[in-house]
């Protein structure tokens, strides 16, 4: 049975937490609320005294309260309060008590986070016993579009603080060994904290970058160290923090990618020197392998201006221009909020969430008009001329694919077929084709002609219409096999069917529209299909490796070959089924087979005998598996 026995007041807005501590025989209640405040209260036993004496000496007030069944009085003063967060204390807790000699000991140590962006720890003095701040780990005391933490923990010997904050993000800090005051931000995990919509690797293979519905475009690599065999991977760098979320992407060679948010541009990045260099010192891989000549002239970093959304690039001569600090040049708003946030780092492990927000932007160098609706999907031919992108659509005539040139970024051509939002774009891998498959469930394949004065030219050689079409909802995705001769496209009716053959030789229209059909059984895989992707490297007996996601998270191995001669034999072979622990807990979003076979940032003596597959979910969750192909 509660009963009310004391209320303390004090704080003037929403308390944001409490938490006692047991310090010998007294109690301590340490609180703390969106007055910017913390209040500090102990509680102890109050013994039977005599009626006090009228003197007049300040005494704090006590509030005192008496436990019925024991007879006991406690007494509650306000030890102390706390001044130092300049925004809503969201979080304050005791440092954990650890056992000495037998009994329990309790540190004086508070720990406080705030949304002003920093995390304080709190001791009292040696002499005075006044409660300052021990150390203020002033963190995010950047630009960028941060907000502050929302809770914070020390680890179980208080060397260790781990916060978090509004932008999904995990921070940690090490207390120096020398210097017990100062705190270092330490490597930690990282990931999207919304939908993660595309993945791809970068051609070579040696990293992967991710878009989400968390507005920001990241780069993860496996980090290489000195001692360790065991190979991690880490985000290293954020190259796109946007306004609006972010949908595709598209690499265009090693260091330059398209993306595409809920908006009607296409931006394309370049990487800056800065990054180029900390990819080599994280991943071990050398300079001059990832450099090419004109490295010279490349920006070092890129920063987001002040009511920006488009990343300029920062050369050598712009930075560390910082006027003389006395008062009147501060006062101007301009100085108060500067232009570059970015400071050029020489990394050699991944970084911390702060420089991560605003240090490993890439510079954006086009902006491609031309959609009208929001981009949804986004691909480039291997040899990297060619970009072809698509809209969000409900007409025909928003539906056509814009082919963009790499080099000028004008517009090549438009192509118009389907009558609703095509869903996925890919290149054959001879770069001879571009095939579409849309909402309207077709598929179109466009066919490049032998190049004219203005560059190349597709035309549709090929198409289901709503007699041929085998799909019965959405196509969601496509892809092709390693020879060009054969695609495959994933609806939501949960088929999975491989079509062709794609036949150079047949030069006609009329004799390629007849000549693809559906070369495999239809395979059914127990769920909306809302992702494929047919590995580069066969498997050892020649078959094709196809990976199939679903809309329950699942992700599923395929191999296929076509029956040809002997209908007996079935073309399709289930390798293996992710258990529930590897899979996705939501919809696969996209699935992308890396280019070679071998593991990144190892070097495998026998790397023929890996593959490795990247996966994306709208769990928030990027995932990399290793497949070993010789026993698929």
């Amino acid at each position: 049975q509660f009963q009310k026995t004391l209320l303390l007041p004090g704080h003037e807005d929403w308390i944001r937490g409490v938490e006692w501590a047991v310090c010998g025989e007294d109690l301590f209640l340490a609180s703390c609320a969106q007055d910017c405040l913390i209040r500090i209260w102990k509680v102890c036993t109050k013994s039977k005294q005599l009626p006090e004496t009228e003197d007049d000496s300040i005494r704090l007030k006590e509030n005192v309260f008496t436990v019925k069944d024991t007879h006991t009085t406690y007494a509650v003063t306000l030890e102390s309060v706390l001044a130092g967060h300049e925004n809503w204390v969201y979080a304050v807790h005791w440092q954990p008590s650890f056992s000495k000699g037998g009994s329990m000991h309790q540190p004086m140590r508070i720990l406080s986070a705030s949304m002003d962006k920093t995390v304080i720890v709190w001791e009292p003095d040696k002499e005075s016993g006044v409660w300052l701040e021990q150390a203020s780990v002033r963190v995010g005391e950047v630009g960028g579009n941060t907000l502050g933490f929302f809770d914070s923990q020390f680890s179980p010997d208080g060397s260790m603080i781990v916060a978090h904050a509004f932008h999904g993000a995990l921070h940690l800090w090490k207390q120096a060994a020398d210097n017990k005051k100062e705190w270092t931000p330490e490597v930690v995990i990282s990931g999207h904290f919304n939908s993660v919509e595309d993945v791809k690797w970068d051609p070579e293979g040696e990293f992967i970058i991710s878009v989400g519905s968390d507005q920001t475009t990241r780069l993860f690599a496996p980090w290489k160290r000195k001692q360790e065999t065991e190979v991690t991977w880490h985000e290293i760098a954020r190259p796109q923090v946007h306004g609006y979320d972010m949908r595709c992407l598209a690499m265009i060679g090693r260091f330059q990618f398209v993306s595409g948010a809920d908006e009607k541009v296409l931006r394309v990045f370049r990487a800056p020197k800065n990054f180029i260099e900390n990819f080599s010192n994280i991943t071990g891989i050398p300079m001059e392998k990832l450099c090419s000549h004109q490295s010279s002239d490349l920006p070092e970093g890129a920063t987001v201006p002040a009511l920006g959304l488009s990343n300029k690039a920062v050369f050598e001569g712009d930075m560390g221009v910082q006027p003389a600090e006395d008062e009147e040049t501060f006062n101007t708003i301009s100085n108060q909020y500067p232009e570059i946030y970015f400071q050029p780092l020489i990394l050699t492990e991944p970084p911390p969430e702060d420089h991560l927000l605003q240090n490993t932007l890439w510079p954006e160098i086009q902006k491609l008009y031309g959609h009208g609706y929001e981009i949804f999907c986004v691909a480039c031919n291997n040899s990297n001329t060619v970009v072809a992108s698509a809209c969000k659509a409900s007409k025909k005539e928003h539906a056509a694919i814009i082919l963009w040139s790499t080099t000028s970024w004008k517009k090549l051509q438009s192509l118009s077929f389907h009558n609703l939002t095509v869903t996925q774009l890919a290149f054959s891998p001879n770069d001879k084709y571009l095939l579409a498959v849309s909402r309207d469930r077709n598929w179109s394949l466009w066919r490049k002609q032998d190049s004219s004065e203005s560059g190349p030219a597709f035309s549709c050689c090929a198409y289901t219409d709503k007699n041929t079409a085998v799909h019965s909802r959405i196509i969601w995705s496509c892809d092709w096999t390693p020879d060009s001769k054969y695609f495959i496209t994933g609806s939501r009716d949960k088929k999975v069917i491989v079509w062709g053959q794609c036949d150079l030789s047949v030069t006609t229209e009329g004799k390629m529209l007849d000549s693809i059909k559906p070369c495999s059984t239809v395979l059914d895989a127990g769920d909306s299909v809302t992702a494929v992707s047919i590995s580069r490297v066969l498997a050892p007996d020649g078959r094709y490796i196809v990976a199939v996601g679903l809309e329950n998270g699942k992700i599923i191995l395929y191999t296929w070959k076509q029956s040809g001669q002997e209908p007996e034999l079935a073309d399709w072979t289930m390798c293996f089924e992710m258990d529930n622990s590897q899979s996705h807990a939501l919809a696969v979003k996209r699935l992308c087979w890396r280019h070679h076979a071998g593991r990144a940032g190892r070097n495998d003596p026998n790397s023929s005998e890996w593959l490795q597959l990247a996966s994306c979910g709208a769990d928030h969750c990027v995932k990399i598996f290793n497949v070993n192909r010789f026993s698929l």
